[in-house]
């Protein structure tokens, strides 16, 4: 294939994406806004306001966004004045929504703003950039996602080296049918509740930088 051949093939294939990304979060929010009602009153309810979690993310070419979640914490503190670590301020409803994957609702908002996409390596923490490797930068060289290949391959159970090296062959091995592939996956994922946290806690490992064998497990938010 020639250059203009894989500029015009990239444009394409980026268009394609795009407009299955704009139909499929379109759908997705007609279908759940009862069930987005009814978690955000549940959330000020149980939990209190503000009914969304917002957080910096790592996005498209490395720039930063602001991905919403609802809410699944308190923001209890100790007497010095510092947050208590995850489990303790994880309520029963917040802890629900983590199993079924509802917390994750409000970004389909990300989608439609052009922030993340349907299927994609997930946005991580905006400190994790300065220790990637040169490789794995390259999971920035696409749009976050909802869902990914590593999501369907283990999720949370698996390791940092793991999970960027499956972000990585899902770059270079995209196709709008494997979009469809773990979108199907995901959800019989999410119906069994599969590999929602790392063993023995209640989010995921900091990633500190090279190998898996350097995670130390610390409070997190997802």
């Amino acid at each position: 294939m020639t250059n203009k051949t894989i500029k015009i093939t990239n444009v394409v294939n980026k268009f394609i994406k795009r407009l299955f990304d704009l139909c499929g979060s379109l759908v997705f929010l007609c279908l759940f806004s009862p069930v987005v009602l009814v978690i955000s009153l549940m959330v000020r309810k149980k939990i209190g306001s503000p009914v969304f979690f917002c957080q910096e993310r790592t996005g498209l070419n490395g720039k930063p966004f602001t991905i919403y979640k609802f809410r699944t914490m308190t923001e209890e503190i100790d007497e010095e004045g510092k947050i208590l670590p995850d489990e303790q301020r994880l309520v029963s409803f917040g802890s629900f929504l983590r199993r079924t994957s509802l917390d994750e609702l409000p970004e389909f908002l990300n989608v439609l703003k052009g922030e993340m996409s349907l299927v994609g390596p997930r946005p991580l923490l905006i400190e994790y950039m300065e220790r990637y490797s040169s490789e794995q930068k390259r999971r920035h060289k696409v749009k976050p996602g909802m869902t990914g290949w590593a999501q369907i391959n283990g999720r949370n159970m698996i390791s940092w080296d793991e999970r960027f090296k499956m972000d990585l062959w899902y770059i270079d091995h995209w196709n709008l049918w494997l979009d469809l592939k773990i979108l199907f996956s995901t959800l019989l994922i999410v119906f069994k509740r599969e590999g929602i946290s790392a063993e023995g806690h209640a989010t995921m490992p900091e990633f500190l930088g090279g190998d898996s064998s350097c995670e130390c497990y610390t409070n997190q938010r997802r």
